[in-house]
């Protein structure tokens, strides 16, 4: 790592080692020497504390690296991407001792997460439960989405107690001790991600490894604020497909596709200024259904800038080594990363207003 800058690191990162093998990754699994790496471009702990070997970087910063290596490779940014709740829970967790334990790995990245709390947002009964026991907690039910398994090495897990607490974990990624992992789901997009589900039947969990216990309507609330809004890997696979449009235009000479790469370049660049200007000037608990009429819009136009790649290039477009389809299978995978009820009700009444 000797460029201070992370952005240049990034884009270094993504040229000579993500972009040139998205498609042998897409085609098989994310490879931990990929995200060692990012590790050793000091770029998985970017928004790490200082004070565990993080580089603290400005929100602003960790945007466009975001951006730059989502649009190189999906399926290794996704992998990549879990990492950060775990690390930002840990540095906010009252568990002094954990945190001296694994923060640092995790701001340098020799230690790898894992998540496993997306159940919390599904309406009902809690999909995994967390009951007091003597010594910790108890966790029962499914995880239906792991992404990492066999390639993290913790994971953050969280259940709802019943008092309506959110219990969160940081355990060791393996099976054993009341905790099975399915086989990776075969998935349409993403299957580089060797995503499972966990099966937990009295999986316990030490106090030492309690990352944090707060109520279940806080918990929601702050989840609601944050996916409201239109994430920067939008932005940067919305960049990658527009490049590689204009590439192809070039290539062809075909005046339309340049047109159209243009206009959908500008469209990018508006809504980015209106997301980030969200992000950065406006409380976060404020104009939430304009955040969520972005963030529609950004998924709105990624898939578009990704169908038009498809459809310039033709039908190469299709065989499994081209990047087309890749990058349209990603698309459509962030249509539902993330999504919440609030988040699908604004992309569908946005299709629904433009007669799609």
């Amino acid at each position: 790592m000797t460029d201070p800058d992370p952005v240049a690191r990034a884009r270094r990162l993504a040229d000579e080692l993500l972009r040139p093998q998205a498609e042998q990754v897409d085609r098989s699994v994310v490879p931990r020497a990929h995200l060692d790496a990012w590790a050793r471009a000091g770029l998985l702990g970017l928004a790490g504390p200082l004070r565990a070997g993080g580089s603290q970087a400005p929100p602003g910063v960790v945007r466009e690296v975001t951006e730059v290596l989502a649009g190189a490779c999906g399926a290794t940014w996704f992998v990549a991407a879990q990492h950060a709740t775990p690390l930002a829970a840990l540095a906010a967790s009252g568990n002094g001792q954990l945190c001296d334990r694994l923060l640092p790995g995790l701001c340098t990245g020799e230690v790898l997460s894992g998540v496993a709390i997306a159940h919390l947002r599904r309406p009902g009964p809690p999909a995994v439960t967390a009951t007091r026991t003597g010594s910790g907690w108890r966790f029962d039910g499914l995880v239906a989405w792991m992404t990492g398994w066999g390639i993290c090495d913790v994971f953050l897990l969280a259940g709802v107690s019943p008092d309506a607490e959110v219990v969160q974990v940081l355990v060791p990624a393996g099976e054993g001790g009341g905790l099975t992992a399915s086989g990776p789901l075969p998935l349409a997009a993403m299957g580089a991600t060797r995503t499972v589900s966990l099966d937990l039947r009295g999986f316990e969990v030490d106090d030492a490894d309690v990352v944090e216990v707060g109520d279940l309507p806080g918990w929601l609330a702050a989840d609601a604020t944050k996916t409201a809004n239109a994430g920067p890997h939008l932005f940067g696979l919305h960049r990658e497909c527009v490049a590689r449009l204009l590439e192809t235009a070039s290539v062809r000479d075909d005046g339309t596709a340049a047109a159209l790469a243009q206009q959908l370049a500008q469209e990018g660049q508006r809504l980015r200024r209106v997301a980030y200007t969200l992000l950065d000037e406006v409380p976060p608990d404020e104009a939430v259904t304009e955040r969520l009429a972005v963030r529609a819009a950004a998924l709105d136009l990624v898939v578009r800038s990704a169908t038009a790649l498809v459809a310039a290039t033709g039908g190469s477009a299709m065989s499994l080594d081209a990047a087309p389809q890749r990058l349209l299978r990603e698309a459509v995978f962030s249509l539902v990363q993330g999504q919440t009820g609030p988040v699908r009700e604004a992309t569908l009444q946005l299709y629904r207003d433009s007669g799609a």
